[in-house]
C-alpha cells in the first residue's frame, strides 16, 4: 500500500485520466478515477474544463459528460461520481454566444446533464466553488449531494437572457428550498451566497475553500465505505420522487413552439453579449400595436357596406 512522506498509509491513490473508445477525445470535460486504497473502490470526477468560459455548457459539454457518466457508471469499482468545475468557478450556465446562433432550442431539447444525474446508479457529488449560476445551479442541486466552498454563490438567470427553463428540475426545485424560495430564486433571478444556500437546504455543507477538495473526499470515503449495491437502491428511490415532475411539467415548447425565433426570445441572449439592459417591454409594446392594428384592420375589412341606392 502506498505510503505518504512522513511514512504513514496512503488513503487515495493518485488521480489518473481515463482512456478507453470513445473517452480519449474529451475537449470540454476532465474525466479522472482515484481508488481508496483502504477501501478498495475508486471514485471517478467530471470535471467541467473550461475555466476561461467559466466552464459554460454548449452540447458538446453535455455529449462528453453522457459518455463519461455511462463509463462511470459501468465500471463496478466505481461507487461515486463527483461533479466539479476547473478555475474558480463550478459554471455559469449554458454558453449565451453558442445558443444564440438558432442551436438554443435543440440545446434544450438535449439537455440531459440533469437527467444523466438522475439517471445514474452511482451517487452524485457537486463540488462547487466561485459562481453556480443557471444551468450549473440546477445542475448542482439535482445531485445526490452539493458541497460548496465558502465563495460559492448560487443562483438562476433564464429568464435575464430570455431561456426559459422548463422540464422535472424546475419543480424539483420546490422539494430542495421549498415553493417559495424556488420561486424567489427562479422568477427573481437573485444570487445566494454560500452560508444563505446552506440555511435554505440548497446545499448539504459548507467549508473554506482550500478544504473543498478535502470535505468531497470524506464524504465520498465514507460512501465507500458502505454497500455500493444498496446506495444504488436507496438513490434510485429517492430519484423517483422526480419522475412525477417529469411527466407532468410544462414545456417551453407547449406554450411557445416558436420561442427561440421570437423577438424576445432572442433579445435577452443579445443583450447579454452587447453589455447592455434587454428591451423586453419595448418589445411587447411593438407586439401590442401590431396586434392592435391587425384587429382594427379586421374590423374595418369586417363592416357591412352600405348598399348603393
Amino acid at each position: 500500500m502506498t505510503k505518504t512522506k512522513d511514512g504513514d498509509m496512503a488513503e487515495w491513490g493518485e488521480w489518473e485520466q481515463v482512456a478507453g473508445e470513445g473517452l480519449d477525445n474529451f475537449v470540454e470535460i476532465l474525466y479522472e478515477k482515484r481508488q481508496h486504497l483502504l477501501s478498495g473502490g475508486s471514485i471517478a470526477r467530471v470535471s467541467l474544463n473550461k475555466p476561461e468560459r467559466m466552464n459554460t455548457l454548449t452540447l458538446a459539454t453535455v455529449d462528453e459528460m453522457f459518455r463519461a457518466f455511462y463509463d462511470a457508471n459501468h465500471d463496478p469499482m466505481v461507487g461515486v461520481i463527483i461533479v466539479a468545475g476547473k478555475g474558480k468557478h463550478f459554471g455559469a450556465g449554458g454558453d449565451v454566444e453558442w445558443e444564440r446562433w438558432g442551436l438554443r432550442e435543440a440545446f434544450y431539447n438535449r439537455y440531459p446533464h440533469n437527467r444523466l444525474i438522475r439517471l445514474s446508479r452511482k451517487p452524485v457529488i457537486a463540488q462547487v466553488q466561485g459562481y453556480c449560476i443557471a444551468g450549473h445551479n440546477h445542475m448542482a442541486y439535482c445531485c445526490d449531494f452539493t458541497i460548496a466552498a465558502d465563495n460559492a454563490v448560487f443562483g438562476q438567470a433564464g429568464p435575464r437572457v430570455s431561456s426559459p427553463a422548463d422540464g422535472f428540475f424546475v419543480p424539483y426545485l420546490t422539494k430542495v428550498v421549498g415553493a417559495k424560495k424556488a420561486r424567489e430564486m427562479w422568477m427573481l433571478c437573485r444570487k445566494y451566497k454560500a452560508e444563505q444556500a446552506l440555511a435554505m437546504g440548497l446545499v448539504n455543507t459548507v467549508v473554506p475553500l482550500d478544504e473543498l477538495e478535502a470535505e468531497v473526499e470524506r464524504w465520498c470515503a465514507e460512501m465507500l465505505a458502505l454497500s455500493p449495491g444498496c446506495l444504488e437502491v436507496l438513490k434510485a428511490s429517492f430519484d423517483q420522487e422526480m419522475d412525477g415532475y417529469r411527466e407532468s411539467c410544462v414545456t417551453s415548447a407547449a406554450m411557445y413552439p416558436d420561442w427561440f425565433d421570437m423577438p424576445e426570445g432572442k433579445e435577452g441572449g443579445a443583450a447579454f453579449l452587447d453589455k447592455r439592459k434587454p428591451e423586453f417591454w419595448r418589445l411587447r409594446e411593438r407586439e401590442a400595436d401590431t396586434r392592435h392594428a391587425l384587429i382594427d384592420a379586421y374590423q374595418a375589412d369586417s363592416k357591412p357596406q352600405d348598399k348603393e341606392r
